[in-house]
């Protein structure tokens, strides 16, 4: 779930952090400026781990900084594909349902990845699973009994499997021209998305199997 990624930088330290030690100044600037960002095909920033390398500071001509170039470790937020985590219920809407692990929502469950058949209940607003059962159409499986259906309820906790990842890094400004014609904007899409799956055996709310309890407790923040 969480990596250690080599990055390097160009840091600079205010004349008023010169008393400092120079590796807590150096690290208090780069959690400034990395710590909750997402670097594209890297992951989501959590915090510096330590320095690797660390130049000699140098002042530039027109202003008092101490500049440092540096190599560092940072613990990087990005399940590899395939591997298990546990998650809260988001949110749901007829497209899947979405997660968080509490520093991170942007984790979705798409409806093909669901246990089948299941369907989206409009009124709970939540999926419901039939199992063992043969009904394919929604209409059907909404005629159901309540008590034969296991929701998928906000706020409850899931065992899910990472099957890919994406990357997205929208372009920033005004809405593009072609030919005279503008180019309607898509909407905006978060810089990192996690996709999992519950289709298999052992994955989804951990109340559904036997043992669940053993089997962790979803990150909360802080």
């Amino acid at each position: 779930m969480f990596v250690l990624s080599v990055l390097k930088d160009t840091v600079a330290i205010h004349p008023s952090n010169f008393g400092a030690p120079v590796d807590q100044a150096l690290i208090v600037e780069l959690n400034k400026k990395y710590a909750n960002r997402v670097l594209h095909d890297v992951g989501l920033c959590v915090c510096v781990f330590d320095l690797t390398e660390v130049g000699e500071g140098k002042v530039r001509y027109g202003d008092g900084f101490l500049w440092y170039k540096l190599v560092f470790r940072m613990v990087v937020f990005r399940p590899f594909t395939s591997e298990v985590i546990v998650a809260k219920v988001k949110s749901s809407d007829e497209d899947g349902i979405r997660l968080t692990v509490g520093f991170f929502d942007d984790i979705y469950i798409p409806a093909s990845y669901l246990p089948q058949p299941t369907a989206f209940d409009p009124n709970e607003r939540a999926h419901f699973w039939l199992p063992d059962s043969e009904l394919t159409s929604t209409h059907d499986m909404l005629d159901t009994p309540v008590a034969e259906r296991m929701y998928i309820d906000q706020g409850e906790a899931v065992r899910v499997r990472v099957e890919t990842d994406d990357f997205y890094d929208d372009e920033p400004g005004p809405p593009k021209m072609a030919e005279g014609v503008q180019i309607k904007c898509e909407a905006k899409r978060a810089p990192y998305n996690i996709i999992c799956s519950i289709s298999e055996q052992g994955l989804g709310p951990l109340a559904w199997w036997s043992g669940a309890q053993d089997g962790g407790e979803p990150m909360d923040e802080g």
